[in-house]
């Protein structure tokens, strides 16, 4: 129904069993996520999208929805692609790799969001090759899966996303 978070009353919060309510709130939470229909193609009808980061998050969305890909890698220093693609419920996990430890706290709390540490790299294609390796050595995908990077050129300036590619894991 496109809640964001559920809540405990006083009454159930101060009961006998808090352990066991939340841990019925979160099953009740995960098969709801489970069921609800992907209404990612209207998210985009009839939207402008004024800046560039944010066309190049929402194509990501759009591309990985329709190519079934395995996952999408943001490569990002801010986090502020990771944010504008958390904010549509895709059932493809988004990892968003960033050297910086700031903005891995805070993606922490973006929804399907996994932040993962990645090393700098002041060249796109180590760093590319460094986000398929992370996702190999995570178990997230397997050679020859498809998986959608953002990126961000040059490198190392925030709020710069501007590169969406489509990359078949280990065929480099």
């Amino acid at each position: 129904d496109g809640t964001d978070a559920v809540m405990t009353s006083a009454e159930t919060a101060a009961g006998r069993y808090p352990v066991e309510t939340v841990e019925a709130m979160a099953a009740i939470c995960l098969e709801a996520e489970k069921s609800e229909v992907v209404q990612l193609d209207t998210d985009f009808l009839n939207q402008t999208f004024a800046r560039i980061d944010q066309s190049i998050a929402m194509g990501a969305l759009f591309t990985a929805y329709h190519l079934g890909v395995k996952a999408i890698a943001a490569l990002t220093d801010s986090g502020a692609t990771a944010l504008w693609m958390s904010r549509h419920r895709i059932h493809v996990p988004i990892y968003a790799m960033t050297p910086n430890l700031a903005s891995q706290r805070k993606m922490q709390l973006y929804r399907n969001v996994v932040p993962l540490p990645l090393q700098s790299s002041a060249d796109r294609d180590v760093a590319l090759e460094q986000a398929e390796e992370l996702l190999l050595s995570q178990g997230v995908v397997q050679r020859g899966d498809f998986i959608v990077l953002t990126i961000g050129e040059p490198m190392g300036q925030p709020g710069g996303t501007n590169t969406l590619k489509i990359v078949r894991v280990g065929t480099r």
